[in-house]
């Protein structure tokens, strides 16, 4: 088998540089069943990294936003999968804020054990494998020029939040006045988790929806980096939920994303 982060870091790469191209050109954007936007970067970038992975990984099966929603779903149970979110952050990509990025994890018994976050318009992408995660800083040529490796910063009295841009909600807030945390950042798509991981804020609390594959790079980044992901009431944030009583397949229920620090007191809702 090839080595595995290198395919998935290459196919972010090549996906990133096709969603920049649409986004030069300015993209044309439908709706999908659900009403959320979809342009033809989404499924450029798609198909390219379906491409990477088939031709790499041919028995591992792809869950990916675009064809999920066209009903293509292949089975999961019992073995490594992966998520992609070929353009995690479209509304940003549509209104020309450049924290958008490309997503790929790979899940092994519930859990993001490697992943790729790729924020192309900032050169930037941030990868884990193996507990040790990296910030890459990526070129004009769309090439890894600098690999660092990151780590959750160790806890502290005055704690920074990042959230979601679009989805502030009355449990965030809620729970940014119970852990007396005065500093929060919005930044939009899973560049999130990555901003834990590297140490420049403390936690990450989401209470709205999300799907697996909007977090699940993210969450691998910030695993390997010293982190956690719990659900709001404390117990582990899993991968390859179905058949689930009140959402559909592949959602996820709120969650909290740690760095190195433990909660100061119950998180909201």
């Amino acid at each position: 088998m090839q080595n595995m982060l290198k395919v998935l870091e290459q196919a972010a790469l090549a996906a990133g540089q096709a969603i920049l191209d649409v986004y030069s050109a300015g993209p044309s954007v439908t709706l999908k069943d659900d009403a959320s936007p979809v342009t033809e970067a989404d499924e450029r970038a798609e198909a390219i990294i379906l491409a990477r992975l088939a031709e790499a990984f041919p028995d591992i099966p792809v869950i990916a936003e675009e064809s999920v929603a066209a009903g293509r779903i292949p089975d999961t149970d019992g073995k490594p999968f992966f998520l992609v979110d070929p353009l995690d952050g479209t509304k940003e990509f549509i209104n020309r804020r450049d924290d958008f990025t490309v997503n790929i994890a790979l899940i092994r018994d519930g859990v993001p054990v490697a992943g790729v976050v790729y924020a192309p318009a900032q050169g930037v992408a941030y990868s884990a494998d193996n507990g040790r995660a990296e910030k890459l800083v990526v070129d004009s040529n769309f090439e890894i020029a600098e690999r660092h490796e990151i780590h959750c910063r160790a806890g502290r009295e005055a704690l920074t939040a990042v959230a979601s841009r679009s989805h502030i909600t009355p449990e965030t807030e809620e729970f940014l006045v119970e852990n007396d945390i005065d500093d929060c950042k919005t930044v939009g798509s899973s560049l999130k988790f990555c901003l834990v991981a590297e140490g420049l804020a403390d936690v990450y609390p989401r209470f709205g929806r999300t799907m697996e594959w909007d977090t699940a790079a993210g969450d691998a980044v910030l695993r390997a980096a010293g982190g956690r992901v719990e659900m709001t009431d404390g117990q582990p944030f899993t991968y390859g939920k179905k058949n689930q009583f009140d959402d559909c397949d592949f959602a996820n229920p709120g969650f909290i994303a740690w760095g190195r620090c433990a909660s100061k007191s119950k998180p909201a809702g």
